[in-house]
């Protein structure tokens, strides 16, 4: 059940990139409840994804990197 739960928050993150303030909000809660390998993948995930929307580069600091 942990791939859909990740696969699931890439979604939601996708589905809120319009605005950088909801997207750290929705960072914040998927790292509460992803598992830490999962983590992992979604640092990788968003240091690819925010290099095409460089206004939510400060949410990275949300996820130690």
């Amino acid at each position: 059940m942990t791939r859909p739960m990740f696969a699931y928050t890439k979604k939601i993150l996708e589905s809120v990139s319009f605005d950088p303030k909801l997207f750290c909000k929705e960072l914040e809660k998927a790292i509460k409840q992803l598992l830490p390998y999962e983590l992992e993948q979604l640092r990788d995930w968003l240091l690819s994804y925010t290099k095409e929307k460089p206004e939510l580069t400060y949410c990275l600091n949300y996820v130690e990197l």
